[in-house]
């Protein structure tokens, strides 16, 4: 138990700062403090994308081999439990895309191996996943850019002539904007991160 320090009842160390200082020095006791403390959030982003156990145990073990590269460079200690979240969600999206596992199978007991079994990734997550970052990222454009792009892609038979009479636009200028606006869309923070899970 530390004295002076943030602890809870069994001694162990509360404090993320703490933790991030003792791991970095290669403290086994601060490594292990991380491990305890944020193990279930990993857990949780995984199960959460409903992947099997041992998906989890790879996701878990992926973080944790990128958060000894990535602790050094770690400048806030309080964001560690976002960089953990932002990490399991973008292995899980990984082994999620994969589409196959290998798994081990008795081939006298097992059918399998008579045809081609593929194992879907759960598109509807993936779709939801995606929605919810062209929202964020579309608040981030300028209202102009936001509300062209909003209109063309609300209905895939809309015309530029529409878009032009409703938005109040100059016909010749509604392509450049677009292109413009699913640009900048594409560098908003929500829409990269989800482009580079």
């Amino acid at each position: 138990m530390f004295v002076g320090r943030d602890t809870n009842t069994l001694g162990c160390m509360t404090d993320v700062a703490e933790m991030v200082a003792r791991a970095r020095r290669g403290d086994r006791e601060g490594w292990r403090a991380l491990l305890d403390r944020y193990s279930p959030l990993v857990t949780a982003v995984s199960r959460h994308l409903r992947l099997s156990e041992p998906d989890i145990e790879d996701v878990r073990q992926h973080v944790w081999m990128k958060l000894v590269e990535h602790l050094p460079r770690l400048r806030t200690p309080e964001a560690l439990p976002g960089w953990i979240v932002t990490t399991a969600r973008h292995e899980s999206y990984r082994i999620l895309r994969s589409g196959r596992r290998l798994r081990p199978v008795d081939p006298t007991e097992s059918s399998v191996l008579d045809g081609d079994e593929t194992i879907e990734p759960d598109r509807e997550l993936l779709r939801a996943e995606t929605r919810r970052a062209v929202r964020n990222g579309l608040a981030e454009l300028r209202p102009r850019h936001r509300e062209l792009l909003m209109f063309l892609h609300s209905d895939s038979n809309v015309s530029y002539h529409e878009a032009s009479d409703r938005l109040g636009m100059p016909l010749g200028s509604i392509g450049p904007t677009r292109s413009r606006g699913l640009d900048k869309l594409r560098r908003t923070a929500a829409v990269s991160e989800l482009m580079s899970a």
